[in-house]
């Protein structure tokens, strides 16, 4: 089931309006202003998926990104109990792009070599960082693991490039918070190079769904059609 559209300019608005906030996030993260980024944080996902939304993205893309949103609002605390409800949170958003992908995607055979890829680069990197996790931590990053790792595979095997990158950035991404979790060196300001890669992740797996949805033929044909009137 896809959400109601609305006009072409109010979707220039609201992908102008993520684009600003992103780019306040990213400043002020670069120069250390912590203020910016918490105002602008809370505003990227709920801006990206009102722009999805008024695009006619099934709901399950929008589902998934306000998942986000409440995973970004959780982490912005530092305490222990936030950060694993966050990690609930996006888990939750993991699985409505799984059920997403898994609904409209069209697997494609090249791709499906990277599947094995996935599976290396997950049982590498837990058992890497397993030993230097918390230990309340050990279980539930590994289980988080698995399912953003599946969901990467999922969006590179039945969405496209697009998507395929998307999945890929959002992998980075969260590898980098668990290598700061697990106090391993980190680049200079670690939490810009994070929130630039989250930020490319979520928009490209919501670019890549909203053009695999209008590439389908027959039914989803008409999202194409009605798509092609909106930027």
């Amino acid at each position: 089931m896809r959400t109601p559209r609305i006009s072409g300019s109010h979707c220039r608005v609201l992908l102008a309006a993520f684009a600003l906030a992103a780019a306040l996030d990213l400043a002020s993260l670069a120069v250390g202003f912590h203020g910016g980024h918490v105002i602008a944080k809370p505003l990227l996902m709920p801006l990206l998926a009102a722009w999805v939304a008024a695009r006619g993205a099934p709901r399950l893309l929008v589902a998934a990104l306000l998942c986000g949103w409440g995973g970004d609002v959780l982490l912005l605390s530092d305490a222990g109990p936030a950060f694993l409800a966050g990690m609930t949170c996006f888990a939750a958003g993991h699985v409505c792009y799984l059920a997403l992908f898994t609904r409209d995607g069209t697997p494609r055979a090249r791709t499906a070599l990277l599947a094995p890829g996935y599976l290396v680069a997950l049982v590498t990197t837990v058992a890497l960082l397993w030993p230097d996790l918390p230990a309340g931590l050990r279980v539930p990053v590994a289980c988080y693991s698995t399912l953003l790792v599946a969901m990467a595979c999922a969006a590179a095997i039945r969405l496209g490039p697009v998507a395929g990158l998307g999945g890929a950035l959002f992998l980075l991404s969260d590898t980098l918070i668990a290598t700061g979790v697990a106090d391993w060196p980190q680049p200079p300001r670690p939490d810009l190079w994070i929130m630039l890669t989250y930020l490319a992740a979520q928009f490209l797996l919501a670019t890549g769904t909203l053009r695999a949805l209008e590439a389908r033929p027959g039914p989803m044909a008409t999202y194409g059609e009605v798509r092609s009137t909106t930027p």
